[in-house]
């Protein structure tokens, strides 16, 4: 079991270097502009959620290296549904441009990425993996 568990934590690592690695003009494509993915009152133009803080939702290569490692910390992180997962993410970009304690977070994410069988969390292990998925492939900047 425990091999397992090394051989996921591994692939998730080495997904998360591939992602930031992408250079060139093909890295320039997925980084256009998207509204939230909250559903708001009136739509959102993609320019007042930039200014609010909240980053595009990531798109081609960055979105399916996005999901597929949070698939490989443990499929019930995405359980299915991509725009949550892409959703928790970017909420949790905006987040942490307030709160800089690695500490908290982490602590963020275990409140923030729940599932069926983890509705506290998926601990602070996975959840730092987490954590830096979303920071590689959603908001590199934050």
């Amino acid at each position: 079991m425990r091999t397992h568990q090394t051989a996921a934590l591994l692939a998730a690592v080495t997904l998360l270097a591939l992602a930031g690695c992408t250079s060139g003009p093909e890295a320039d494509t997925d980084a256009g502009p998207t509204p939230a993915a909250t559903a708001p009152t009136a739509p959102a133009s993609p320019n007042s959620t930039q200014a609010a803080g909240i980053p595009p939702a990531p798109t081609g290569d960055k979105r399916t290296i996005y999901l597929a490692t949070l698939t490989g910390i443990d499929p019930e992180i995405v359980n299915g549904d991509d725009e949550q997962a892409i959703s928790r993410g970017r909420d949790q970009c905006t987040a942490m441009k307030d709160e800089k304690d690695p500490t908290r977070r982490i602590a963020q994410v275990e409140q923030r990425f729940t599932g069926p069988r983890h509705p506290g969390g998926f601990g602070p292990t996975k959840s730092a993996l987490i954590l830096a998925t979303v920071q590689a492939n959603i908001c590199p900047t934050y």
